[in-house]
């Protein structure tokens, strides 16, 4: 029985050692002589924390002796396996009974010797080429016997201790050997895998590196050739520079790699080579970068707004409202704002106006007739002649991703076999989605929510629903001739002159002249018109200056001449009233305008005819105002059961539709049948229901504007349409009596053909 003390680490004189358990040498040669230091090599079961126990400790160990000590390393010859037996504790030592293990030696030494050799010559095989053998060549040599190659090469066998330590505790010498052999060959060939792959890892690694730095130098170089000869920079070169520059997102930068890679491969000779050229072209002029939020000084945008653009005050205060809100949020927010309203009444230069305000590029995208919708999504690059949509190739062209784009004419789209582009333009309108707007001909997505996007259209009625919905409609109302006046004296004129060449002492235009013009050369709601009059005013001006008049003084009397056209023939009131005629107001494309009623009876069965082009929506009110003045005035129901009835309304080449000329049919049926003749001044507008109730209309900036041209001095309009009246000119409001009205009573009272109550009783 012996006292063991147990470490992790050996302390000997003025040096601690470590050891590792291995696969040593059962008996030694050179046996255990007296005075020598001798060591027990054991392993214990490991444990996370805790004081070890006997029953952690292994029955088999390793006598050793302590040859020499080299610094902190203490070289060991081993001598013998022991078992130990009675393990016990005391405190901090063990105790326990050795005993030397026995072996079986059951292995011949040629058998064992041709094993060593065939052992080490895999190994010398297994390090040739690597700058272990250098080293370890010499040593390898040295090695007697299996023992030795084993004693050297146990650390590095991938083996676990417990594995190890089975080893060591096995007695018989040919079973040890052979389940040395197998350990040693696994590792032997997990270390040439683990060779190889690292050897084909670095070489790899140093052909990439080579490759790079070759490539590095090669751009350097070029770049200096570029320097010298810019005129022969490659167009891969142009659009890699242009793909490092562009700030595109890793989408997109992706994208334009692969067509660029594909460019490179394909060749100048490829009949693709226009087709990639193009698309990368596109991409890399687009504007990616993100455009941080300008400064907004609404009163400069409220001065821009006024210098531009006489009157729409309630169009242009919604502008400020919605860039009062961008100026705010320091973002693009509020609605999509759509402009309706006649041609030449602002719509799209006020999108220029916008633009300019905000101190932002203008885009203009027209849309009148597009049926297809690759125009606004793009074709797809699959396609000969594939171009991106018109959105896109807008945006392209003003070269930042802020603008302000007006999509002109969308109540002008078409829908057929080529797709639905009002379909496919909810993408780009729709907030929620346009941030990730995909063209197909771009594909990859592309950020709009920074656009400012205003659409502009003549009538809402074409427009879809979906797409009308997500646009707040603003109207643009005729303007009064005082606004004409003042557009054509400040904006229009000046233009004409510019653009001619004429100067203003060249060419004057006195006001009665211009008023002239207005009224009798135009009929429109708004100034396309007078401003194509006012240019051909400029060019006979012009002739006539080439021609040796130091200048032209235009009064009324010369229009005639200098227009070569005749005045235009306005509709007014007639002079002499007449039973069954009254005069109506009408909305059209170019404004308001009036028209007559006409009705008469003639010698029949009841039968009723209505001529002048009606659409089925007014020809159902004449038949409701039929049924309206039957039960007003119940004499009249044998005057159409004995008479045919004509309702006529000129003029007879123009269609006319709309439920708005209800009143005014009533009313010319109820003159009619009375015989009571209304004041060709007054005019009247509104739907009539079959209970007598006079309904809302719209457009009534326009027909009040077209009554006051007429002549007309009284009005009568529906009472809902009364708060319409802020949207009507103040000079229009002055030259008219406007009577608000609730039922066809009312009206007919208010014209004579009813009684008043109080004098009917």
């Amino acid at each position: 029985m012996i006292t063991l003390s147990y470490y992790n680490a050996v302390s000997l004189p003025d040096v601690t050692c470590y050891f590792q358990l291995a696969y040593l040498n059962a008996h030694s040669e050179q046996p255990v002589a007296p005075g020598d230091k001798v060591l027990f090599l054991m392993l214990r079961r490991e444990k996370p924390e805790g004081q070890v126990t006997p029953e952690d400790i292994y029955p088999v160990a390793t006598r050793g002796v302590v040859e020499r000590i080299e610094g902190e390393w203490a070289l060991v010859r081993t001598t013998s396996r022991v078992n130990l037996d009675s393990v016990q504790a005391d405190g901090k030592h063990f105790h326990a009974e050795l005993r030397t293990r026995p072996e079986l030696n059951d292995l011949d030494a040629q058998e064992q010797q041709e094993r060593f050799q065939k052992m080490r010559t895999a190994m010398l095989e297994a390090l040739e080429g690597t700058q272990w053998l250098l080293g370890a060549r010499d040593s390898i040599l040295r090695w007697r016997n299996l023992n030795e190659l084993i004693t050297f090469t146990s650390p590095m066998l991938q083996i676990s201790a417990e594995e190890k330590y089975a080893l060591l505790a096995e007695d018989s010498v040919a079973r040890r050997t052979e389940r040395m052999e197998k350990a040693f060959y696994e590792s032997l060939a997990l270390y040439q895998v683990n060779s190889e792959a690292k050897s084909a890892q670095e070489q790899s690694n140093e052909q990439r590196y080579r490759e790079q730095a070759i490539r590095r130098q090669m751009g350097f170089l070029q770049q200096e050739l570029d320097k010298l000869h810019p005129e022969n920079v490659t167009d891969v070169q142009k659009f890699e520079e242009k793909i490092r520059e562009s700030g595109m997102n890793d989408e997109a930068r992706a994208e334009a790699e692969k067509v660029l890679n594909r460019m490179k491969q394909e060749g100048q000779e490829s009949h693709e080579y226009g087709m990639l050229y193009d698309y990368l072209d596109f991409v890399t002029g687009l504007s990616w970068k993100k455009e941080p939020p300008a400064a907004i000084d609404l009163d400069a945008a409220r001065a821009v707004l006024d210098e531009d653009h006489f009157g729409l005050k309630k169009t242009k205060g919604r502008i400020l409202q919605q860039i009062a809100v961008m100026a705010l949020s320091r973002k693009q927010s509020g609605s999509i704002l759509l402009f309706v309203g006649a041609p030449g009444t602002g719509k799209t230069s006020i999108g220029q106006s916008i633009a300019r305000a905000l101190g932002r590029k203008y885009v203009r995208v027209s849309l009148g007739g597009v049926r297809d919708e690759a125009e606004i999504r793009g074709h797809r690059r699959t396609y000969i002649g594939a171009m991106p949509g018109r959105i896109l190739s807008g945006i392209r062209r003003s070269g930042v991703s802020n603008p302000v784009v007006v999509l002109d004419e969308v109540d002008k789209l078409v829908r057929d076999y080529g797709g639905d582009p009002a379909s496919a333009l909810l993408e780009v309108l729709d907030p929620e989605q346009n941030a990730t707007f995909t063209d197909h001909y771009l594909n990859v997505p592309y950020d709009l929510s920074d656009v400012l996007f205003v659409c502009t259209a003549n009538s809402t009625d074409t427009i879809p629903e979906p797409l009308l919905n997500r646009m707040e409609v603003i109207s643009f109302p005729g303007y009064s001739a005082v606004e004409k006046f003042q557009i054509a004296r400040r904006h229009l004129l000046p233009r004409a002159l510019e653009k001619a060449g004429l100067t203003a002492e060249q060419l004057t235009v006195s006001d009665e002249a211009l008023r002239a013009v207005i009224s009798d050369y135009t009929m429109e709601a708004g100034v396309r018109g007078l401003k194509n009059r006012l240019d051909t005013l400029c060019r006979a001006a012009a002739v006539q200056i080439v021609g040796g008049t130091p200048s032209v003084a235009v009064e009324p009397g010369d229009l005639r001449d200098l227009l070569e056209a005749a005045p235009i023939r306005h509709d007014r009131i007639l002079e002499d009233r007449a039973p069954g005629v009254v005069t109506g107001l009408a909305w059209t494309q170019a404004g308001g305008d009036i028209l007559f009623i006409e009705t008469m009876l003639t010698k029949g069965s009841g039968k009723v005819t209505i001529t002048g082009q009606l659409g089925d929506v007014m020809k159902e009110s004449a038949q409701i105002a039929v049924s309206l003045v039957k039960s007003l005035f119940p004499d009249s129901a044998e005057q159409f059961a004995q008479n045919d009835l004509h309702l006529h309304v000129p003029a007879g080449a123009v269609p006319k539709d709309g439920p708005s000329a209800g009143i005014t049919l009533t009313t010319a049926l109820a003159s009619l049948v009375t015989g009571r003749a209304v004041s060709p001044e007054v005019a009247m507008t509104g739907e009539v229901s079959l209970r007598g109730t006079v309904m809302p209309i719209g457009g009534l900036p326009e027909k009040l504007m077209a009554a006051q041209r007429a002549g007309v001095r009284r009005v009568f309009i529906p009472e809902e349409n009364v708060d319409d009246l802020r949207d009507v000119a103040q000079e229009v409001r002055d030259a008219l009596e406007i009577i608000p009205v609730h039922t066809v009573r009312d009206v007919l009272t208010r014209v004579g053909i009813l009684q008043p109550p109080a004098a009917a009783a």
